[in-house]
């Protein structure tokens, strides 16, 4: 996020970085020695210590320096270079200045924020049939769509709408019981009630509900403990005439590692997916972002917006906050160019985290019903071995990791033993189509929680 110039300016050494265009040494000991000031308009204010290095940045860098604030602003600057004795005890003035513009930033970052309401949410051909099922679920009370099972990629709404559906009921009646949670939370849960004989206080809280709602339920796949668990759950829920609300990232019937008993009552109900907005759904949610931040964004820019960024609202409600601070600072009207910038940046920025040996370690640990730690032991049993397979197959699928390093995320095993595992779940695979959708299901949630 662009919360400052300096954010701006570091932007633009990124940007000499990735081009090239000025060589690592020059932009270390020149380039990089420059202090950001303030942006006045179209004037950019930087310091250095001394009047020699202003001496060869003018001489030298000034048109690359230019470059760079065009390409991540969007327009033309002039570039002014101070020493300290020319910024004084001006210096501290202009600290407080821009610390007042952050804070008037954030300010109205803040204001901008909206509630997950059925109000706040853009429908469009996409997300229309979700939108009037959630709907229809806040008004019926649990006699409508009971299951009802919304599923789509990541990004796109459904946990606005499902919040939204729960808005709209503890509106109405301010005493019903609404339990939100995850898959993953549900899961984790259920296991840590078992390790600590507190299943009695996890019935209590689950089947006590007035209306459940699960957002990515395809965690508790492969999870036999976690399913039983949702099972009987889902099934006192049910009889009792609750209300159940389901996310996942696929329709029931991909899930693969699903029970089939479970499979059946997911797809009793009502089923409706989300897909990526259309160019219409998308224009106006970038125009009701950039309404909420008093943001006035020309209809080019917000066309180019709309047509670069596809499949993810939350990519483009983030550049349009990205544009708003560019234009803070700046107080110049947005372009295309600067638009350019922003997209080039939220791309950059909605790179998945790192997929960890520790992340892959506690899903297949959660699968298998042990602790994480067996995994690294020297324990042999059938369960821990077969997990630690299966680990090491994984960690091996996802992350590419030397054989060597694999090895010694396990507790030091060797090269031979890393291949064996390896080799034994990939031939096992072949045979065992309930071990290649465990797997394949796994990777899927393990990739999904990196997005997350």
């Amino acid at each position: 996020m662009i919360d400052s110039f300096k954010d701006v300016f570091k932007r633009v050494i990124d940007y000499y970085r990735e081009n090239g265009n000025i060589g690592k040494t020059a932009l270390d000991l020149w380039i990089g020695k420059i202090e950001p000031i303030a942006l006045e308009g179209n004037k950019a204010i930087l310091m250095v210590d001394s009047e020699f290095q202003r001496g060869v940045l003018i001489a030298n860098y000034s048109s690359l320096l230019k470059e760079g604030f065009k390409e991540i602003l969007g327009f033309d600057v002039e570039i002014e270079i101070k020493i300290p004795d020319e910024i004084g005890s001006s210096s501290s003035g202009e600290g407080e200045q821009a610390e007042e513009k952050k804070q008037q930033l954030e300010k109205t970052f803040e204001y901008a924020k909206y509630d997950y309401t059925f109000d706040t949410f853009i429908t469009g051909s996409s997300n229309e049939f979700a939108y009037a099922a959630c709907t229809a679920v806040a008004k019926g009370g649990g006699t409508v769509y009971n299951p009802l099972f919304i599923y789509g990629p990541s990004g796109l709404g459904k946990t606005h709408l499902i919040t939204a559906t729960a808005n709209e009921m503890k509106k109405n009646n301010d005493k019903i019981n609404i339990v939100y949670v995850t898959g993953e939370t549900f899961a984790s849960e259920i296991i840590n009630a078992i390790h600590t004989k507190s299943t009695a206080e996890f019935h209590n809280k689950y089947r006590n509900a007035d209306v459940l709602l699960v957002d990515d339920i395809q965690f508790i796949a492969g999870k036999e403990s976690t399913q039983e668990e949702f099972f009987h759950t889902f099934n006192a829920l049910y009889q009792d005439g609750k209300q159940i609300v389901l996310t996942s990232d696929r329709p029931p019937k991909a899930i693969k590692t699903l029970e089939d008993r479970i499979r059946s009552r997911f797809e009793s109900g009502l089923i409706a997916d989300i897909s990526t907005p259309d160019f219409e759904t998308r224009m106006a949610i970038i125009k009701r972002k950039a309404e909420l931040l008093s943001l006035k964004i020309p209809d080019d820019v917000s066309q180019f917006i709309a047509n670069k960024i596809k499949t993810n609202i939350r990519q483009l409600e983030g550049a349009v906050k990205k544009l708003k601070a560019l234009n803070h600072y700046a107080g110049s009207q947005p372009t295309i160019s600067m638009a350019q910038s922003v997209i080039r940046d939220i791309l950059s920025d909605d790179q998945p985290l790192p997929i960890t040996v520790e992340k892959i370690i506690e899903e297949v640990a959660n699968i298998y019903r042990i602790a994480p730690e067996d995994l690294r032991s020297n324990k042999r049993n059938s369960q821990i071995s077969s997990a630690r397979k299966v680990a090491i197959y994984i960690v091996r699928e996802i992350t590419q990791m030397p054989l060597a390093s694999i090895g010694e995320e396990f507790g030091g095993r060797d090269h031979s033993t890393v291949v064996y595992a390896i080799n034994n779940v990939s031939d096992t695979m072949k045979k065992d189509s309930h071990l290649r959708e465990l797997i394949e299901d796994t990777i899927k949630n393990i990739h999904n929680l990196s997005n997350v």
